[in-house]
């Protein structure tokens, strides 16, 4: 009787509060939650949309893991892809925001709605097709040649030799996404007094106030940057569809959101690529994880 009656009285108190987030709640569960669920199960089916799905167990799995010959290409790429420009990533947008800090006002909202813009401009990747052009008034290509650098034209699009490279730079150019925007405000909300109090302790320098009082500080902003700056590493498939092709040369940069977009998009094989979806869903989840380890302080 008394767990019914602390449970009223918690409801009485923070209704209003769970009333507010419903609506949010009910979308994440209908358009996230329930959708991972679903694909999930038919993971364990064949299912071409057109039929009922049939359970076939863990064929899915056998077939993906044994049998698929582009799963460990798609597989390398696509942790290649992530190792390097994920961290890359983030530590590129958390440097960048703490120089934008420094500035003023105006100043900082204007870089940093330029350094936004390529996340929500829809014309970002023809900038770059005319960049990596593989003929003589490429940008890139001018440049190298006119430097004497290159002495022909480089295909940055098609050489299996270059094209790794390149996408590094589209990605980490990117990556100035809401990882970046949380860093910006981060840092706006460490309190003053913190650094004046650290200056009595024996904080001499600026780079110990970032270590000691800022980036702790910040801890909320930094995980989820990290988490943000993942997603987008192992979600990346628009990027390199957009300039590469799809597939790209050689299968360079086919990566496993390649392997489900060919599975799910083209062949209609809905089961299989939702065990392709729910392995790289399992992978992302588990480098998350490891990251928020990393981040969480020892007393979390």
């Amino acid at each position: 009787m008394k767990k019914n009656n602390s449970i009223a009285s918690f409801w009485r108190r923070y209704k209003a509060d769970y009333l507010y987030i419903l609506p949010f709640m009910l979308i994440f569960f209908v358009f996230t939650v329930l959708p991972v669920g679903i694909s999930m199960i038919l993971s364990f089916t064949r299912f071409d949309i057109v039929q009922a799905p049939v359970f076939v167990g863990l064929d899915n799995y056998f077939r993906l893991f044994l049998d698929d010959s582009l799963f460990p290409i798609a597989l390398k790429n696509t942790l290649l892809l992530a190792i390097i420009t994920g961290p890359a990533g983030f530590m590129l947008s958390l440097l960048l925001a703490w120089i934008l800090n420094e500035l003023g006002d105006k100043t900082r909202a204007i870089l940093t709605l330029l350094f936004y813009s390529p996340v929500i401009s829809g014309g970002a990747y023809s900038i770059w097709a005319i960049i990596y052009s593989g003929d003589a008034y490429g940008f890139l290509n001018g440049i190298l040649m006119n430097l004497g650098i290159a002495y022909k034209p480089i295909q940055w699009l098609t050489d299996s030799d270059y094209m790794l490279g390149s996408a590094i730079a589209v990605m980490l150019w990117m990556s100035f996404g809401a990882g970046f925007l949380s860093f910006i405000a981060g840092f706006k909300n460490v309190d003053p007094k913190m650094y004046e109090a650290a200056a009595i302790d024996g904080i001499k320098n600026r780079y110990q106030e970032m270590w000691y009082i800022t980036l702790p500080s910040m801890k909320p902003q930094l995980m989820f940057g990290a988490v943000m700056s993942i997603t987008g590493a192992f979600g990346t498939g628009s990027v390199i569809t957009a300039l590469y092709g799809f597939p790209s040369t050689n299968y360079s940069l086919y990566t496993m959101v390649h392997l489900l977009q060919d599975y799910g998009n083209v062949r209609y094989e809905m089961g299989y690529a939702s065990a392709i979806a729910t392995i790289l869903f399992v992978i992302m989840m588990a480098i998350n994880m490891i990251v928020q380890k990393l981040l969480a302080g020892k007393d979390e």
